[in-house]
């Protein structure tokens, strides 16, 4: 017999487990492999958060349960930050709430509000996350097709009504993740006006809010759509400060769903280690230029890539925002097929469009967070090639 879940049968398999497989089978067969494969920045985090860090974890004090909505300080912190970046006023008492990183909070999201027969509007391409958090909540996934021709929005008025009047949470993620688009205060705008009408929560995954290439960053929902209702955003330190392996973000919106994000998490998690939390106070007191400067780092590298990218045969224009670069295939071969060959010719590790979802089929995602230099190796070896 089995003792896996019927949920756990409805999972598709986890894409960055498959690119590692595929990456230590080709380190073993001596491959020197260049892994654009996974959004995990490679330049350290702020010196002032890593000595804060430290500081604070030499006080036992510290060394106990936390909060379990995080710190009062850390979510004043995260009030402040929101006011003096994003020109968004909250209350750190009740619209905001601290996570062990937004993939944590996506997911304790759905336990909360989704019910067994809720449809979620999920984004394709899209997070993961997104997906396999609803089936584990035991909704049913409605994916909303994100294409080029509309600039990877989706199209919402083309959501079928039998499927909007069954849906309660509508999942967004801008600057999007996989393919770099930025969303205008007048999309944002619309979504929620949608959601709203219709009676459903939407979820907005700001991770890349502050990643910002080059022109106009874009607005977060909270500050298009100053009303709250219905609204819940999630903001993470992974990618603002390089902190992807410390596991801190936060949570801000609509009360309501702040307290159902929060009683999950009462339930199931004790909050994020309270150092954590010192440091990343002291990151949004000191660093507000480091997202600036990392985003200075990935426009060097984007431009690098593009052009070898188009010799090789893969088409991408420049994003604006987020690390990576999304790449149309010029050749009618599958995403997965083709990411095979290039590692296999050039020892270079690309995720397959499809594996965000049907509609990425046709597709590669190359993440900008290794080394400039690693950059440039694989800029030579894609130019040497054609696919």
């Amino acid at each position: 017999m089995s003792f896996e879940s019927r949920r756990l049968s409805l999972l598709p398999p986890y894409l960055f487990a498959r690119l590692d497989a595929q990456k230590r089978e080709a380190l073993a067969a001596g491959v020197d492999v260049i892994d654009f494969g996974v959004g995990d920045p490679d330049l350290p985090s702020p010196d002032e958060a890593v000595a804060a860090l430290c500081e604070a974890a030499k006080h036992s004090k510290n060394h106990r349960y936390p909060p379990y909505r995080g710190t009062l300080e850390f979510r004043e912190a995260c009030a402040r930050w929101l006011l003096t970046r994003h020109e968004v006023r909250i209350d750190p008492e009740t619209e905001v709430l601290g996570l062990i990183g937004s993939k944590e909070g996506l997911a304790h999201l759905a336990l909360g509000i989704v019910n067994s027969s809720d449809v979620v509007l999920c984004p394709d391409p899209g997070y993961p996350v997104y997906l396999a958090s609803t089936i584990l909540a035991g909704g049913e996934p409605f994916r909303i097709p994100l294409l080029a021709e509309r600039g990877f929005l989706p199209d919402l008025s083309a959501v079928p009504q039998k499927i909007v009047e069954r849906a309660s949470l509508m999942f967004l993620n801008y600057p999007n993740n996989p393919t770099g688009a930025c969303a205008s205060a007048s999309f944002l705008n619309e979504a929620v006006g949608f959601a709203r009408a219709n009676d459903m929560v939407v979820c907005h995954d700001a991770a890349y809010i502050d990643v910002a290439l080059e022109g106009p960053k874009q607005k977060c929902m909270l500050a298009t759509c100053r009303d709250k209702s219905n609204i819940i955003e999630l903001f993470s330190f992974s990618k603002t400060f390089n902190m992807t392996g410390w596991r801190v973000a936060f949570a801000a919106g609509d009360p309501e769903l702040i307290s159902a994000l929060g009683k999950v998490k009462t339930n199931l998690d004790s909050g994020a280690f309270m150092p954590i939390q010192t440091a990343v106070i002291e990151a949004m007191q000191k660093c507000d230029d480091f997202p600036n400067r990392m985003g200075e780092v990935y426009r060097e590298r984007r431009d690098i890539l593009l052009p070898a990218l188009a010799k090789a045969g893969i088409d991408a224009k420049p994003p604006r925002a987020a690390f990576y670069v999304w790449g149309r295939i010029r050749k009618d071969i599958g995403s997965a097929t083709l990411a095979e060959q290039i590692l296999a010719r050039c020892g270079i590790l690309a995720a397959p469009g499809v594996a965000f979802g049907r509609h990425g089929e046709g597709y590669l995602r190359f993440s900008l967070t290794l080394s400039t230099e690693r950059v440039r190796e694989a800029a030579d070896r894609l130019s040497r090639v054609s696919f």
